[in-house]
């Protein structure tokens, strides 16, 4: 499970943060003073750490500076919308910008791209009958080659990366076609019952209403 570490001084934002991670299937941890955040960050490790730019006593910037070395991937939390603002974080090694407000969805959906991009996962997984491999895009039930469309490979494995975890049809259009995805969630079902049909997970990848599917263990 990644550990995210949010450091914010609106304790209702945080909250936020912390309720969508949850949904999300993450480990997190707050801090809301720029000092403490620090020594925090140099004496446990983190995966990625989402990063209030203005704090009480100390700058969202200054604190990559004092911590890039450590090559932990940081996602800018901020009301500035200064183009000058935003440049300077990049530039400074932030993966990401985001500027408030923000939904919930957006907020996974930028976490889960930075996260894979920037650690290394493994390329086997495996369920029951089933193996993957990622770096092949390859998948396997019962070791016979199952041909799966992109999308539904995708799917797939977000699923697989989330098991027993409700996941909703538009954290799924959010995380598999882009957060700014257009498109009905319909798409969703029609890639989950191919999924179950190619794979015979009628059993295991659940629907719940109202809301979206979970994938049983």
């Amino acid at each position: 499970m990644y550990h995210i570490f949010i450091v914010e001084d609106d304790s209702s934002i945080t909250k936020m943060i912390q309720t969508t991670l949850e949904i999300g299937g993450y480990q997190s941890s707050t801090c809301e003073n720029g000092k403490q955040a620090v020594e925090q960050i140099l004496s446990q490790p983190f995966d990625l750490i989402l990063l209030d730019v203005m704090l009480p006593d100390m700058d969202g910037f200054s604190i990559l500076e004092q911590i890039r070395h450590l090559d932990i991937p940081v996602i800018f939390l901020t009301a500035l919308q200064e183009v000058t603002d935003k440049v300077k974080g990049l530039r400074l090694g932030a993966e990401d910008y985001i500027v408030k407000p923000f939904e919930a969805m957006e907020l996974l959906a930028r976490i889960e791209v930075v996260l894979r991009r920037t650690h290394r996962e493994n390329t086997q997984l495996s369920y029951q009958n089933i193996l993957v491999n990622t770096e092949q895009h390859m998948v396997y039930r019962n070791d016979i080659p199952i041909n799966l469309t992109p999308k539904e490979f995708e799917v797939l494995v977000f699923f697989l990366k989330h098991p027993n975890i409700a996941i909703t049809r538009e954290r799924l259009l959010s995380s598999i076609w882009g957060y700014e995805y257009e498109g009905e969630t319909r798409t969703v079902d029609i890639h989950i019952q191919q999924i179950r049909k190619k794979l015979g997970l009628k059993d295991k990848l659940v629907t719940i209403p109202k809301l979206g599917y979970r994938l049983d263990q």
